[in-house]
């Protein structure tokens, strides 16, 4: 319908659907940015890291034996469980 004092308005405004499109992917862009702020602050305060190194079982076994908390038997005994 013409209104002749602000010019046509259709179903969706004045700018079509073109405009609900390009609401629709600005909000999608905002909320990608904020999800990678947050995941950006969240690796500076110590959060989970997908690189960080997991030692193995042997690696905890040799500290284990070199820190003394075990002894040589045991260690023998535990590495070859691990080994296979």
């Amino acid at each position: 319908m013409m209104n002749w004092a602000y010019g046509y308005d259709g179903m969706m405004g004045s700018f079509g659907f073109g405009g609900f499109i390009f609401m629709v992917a600005w909000w999608a862009v905002v909320a990608y940015v904020l999800v990678w702020i947050f995941k950006q602050v969240g690796h500076g305060c110590g959060g989970h890291r997908s690189g960080a190194h997991h030692p193995s079982a042997l690696e905890v076994l040799k500290e284990r034996y070199a820190k003394g908390e075990i002894d040589k038997k045991e260690f023998e005994e535990k590495k070859r469980d691990i080994i296979g």
